[in-house]
């Protein structure tokens, strides 16, 4: 639910040869350059339960991370026991609209990590037969969490060799893409506590060979680089005291200069992935930082996240302080709580926590329209073949026209609750339920 990652992922290749390998691949939750955009033709427009979806196949467990696709195979965690919901207020709606748009993730007694194992599971693009299951046995204490997720909230990584997990009890995993163990850390018993307030949501990312985590705690708060093959640490820099952050980190690579732009609860900053020294920060307080950057033409685009919070345009490339120098945009409000923006042919894309979408002109941050389409949506938007896709929790996808002019083109229904973001690959949009996974299209 909480989301990104890589300007462009790269095994050590040429960035002109790393296009060519991700091009039909979703590597991650927002794709090959992590802004939720992609470069094919011939998507889907309409669907149903029962019409034009090529395959359903059921998860064994429940969650709501995203799908990832690398060549013939989707990959998807989840978890087998629930987790116990924290309490406090947690749906965005009451009485009747919550029941139509908004639901936990399970209803079940809470189980504890003794009766709690995590999965990583394998399906076949073409058909969706499973081809392999990891499991995971919980260990440790089991986090309260938001009641409308679970410790497998974190969507999986690849690199094509190995599909990378981390878990809401600290526990990481990799996967070779034949199902086999290649290695496995436990960050709480090392390096201590996961214990942010509604559960861990941020995922990790791939940069070259290394996979990184932002694993912001109040109890220990630290960037971390593992090698890819062994899981042995790169580096560790530790955050400020306290600090936390639901979100992902994201890597823009400019000029043959490479920025980790992380979204935490004091501000921005800006990171050298190499070794996770600070570049840059802009200070903000924000008591829920959820989304996740994107990128266009060298330029960032972010919201923080929480209440309508502010959305920004940023130039790489900054010392220090940049609050005045490298801003070139700020709104301060209007941006949705979870979801993260998404940039496509010169416009942003946002959709509130309540139904209303909004577009803005990425040169100026200015609005071209605005309006309310309905529905509640944690889901972030993906952008493809001229239109753009916004998950609602209810199951409903609305389609929209890229474009300054507001065109709702279809309004799709799966009997489904959909939290993660689809995956898009091969033609198809790859959209996990709860507990299933679909394969919409031809």
């Amino acid at each position: 639910m909480f989301k990104p990652r890589l300007a462009l992922l790269s095994i050590g290749l040429s960035i002109g040869l790393t296009l060519t390998v991700y091009a039909e691949n979703w590597p991650n939750w927002r794709g090959a350059a992590s802004t939720g955009v992609s470069q094919e033709k011939g998507l889907p427009v309409t669907w149903s339960s029962t019409e034009n979806v090529a395959w359903k196949a059921s998860i064994r467990g429940f969650g709501i991370s995203s799908p990832i696709v690398w060549g013939d195979r989707v990959f998807v965690t989840s978890q087998v026991g629930t987790n116990l919901s924290r309490p406090g207020p947690r749906l965005f709606q009451q009485g009747d609209a919550a029941a139509a748009g908004e639901r936990p993730l399970v209803t079940a007694p809470a189980t504890g990590a003794a009766g709690t194992t995590f999965i990583i599971s394998a399906f076949d693009t073409a058909n969706g037969r499973k081809v392999w299951e990891y499991e995971l046995p919980a260990e440790g204490e089991l986090p309260s969490v938001h009641e409308k997720h679970n410790a497998a909230t974190p969507s999986p990584v690849t690199d094509g060799q190995r599909v990378y997990a981390v878990f809401g009890t600290g526990q990481m995993v990799a996967v070779g893409v034949d199902g086999k163990l290649a290695w496995k850390r436990n960050l709480v018993t090392e390096y201590g506590k996961f214990d942010i307030m509604w559960g861990t949501g941020s995922s990790p990312i791939v940069y070259k060979d290394t996979v990184i985590l932002l694993n912001y705690h109040p109890a220990s708060a630290y960037l971390l680089a593992l090698d890819g093959r062994t899981g042995t640490d790169r580096w560790k820099v530790d955050g400020q005291k306290g600090a936390f952050s639901y979100s992902t980190p994201f890597i823009i690579e400019t000029g043959g200069t490479a920025e980790m732009i992380v979204n935490w609860s004091q501000g921005l900053s800006g990171h050298n992935p190499n070794n996770g020294q600070q570049l840059w920060h802009i200070e903000e307080s924000n008591r829920f930082p959820i989304p996740v950057p994107s990128q266009h033409d060298g330029i960032i685009y972010t919201s923080r996240g929480y209440r309508s919070g502010p959305f920004m345009a940023i130039r790489p490339g900054g010392k220090g302080d940049i609050s005045k120098s490298h801003v070139v945009w700020k709104v301060d409000t209007g941006a949705p709580y979870v979801s993260s923006i998404v940039h496509y042919d010169g416009l942003i894309y946002m959709m509130g926590d309540v139904g209303v979408a909004t577009v803005t002109d990425a040169k100026t941050g200015e609005r071209v329209w605005q309006e309310r389409i309905g529905g509640v949506y944690s889901a972030s938007p993906v952008a493809a073949d001229g239109k753009v896709y916004f998950l609602a929790e209810s199951g409903e996808t609305v389609v929209l026209a890229a474009g300054r002019n507001p065109r709702v083109l279809a309004r799709n229904k799966l009997d489904a609750r959909q939290l993660g973001s689809p995956a898009i690959a091969g033609g198809r949009l790859f959209i996990r339920s709860d507990d299933a996974l679909y394969a919409i299209g031809k």
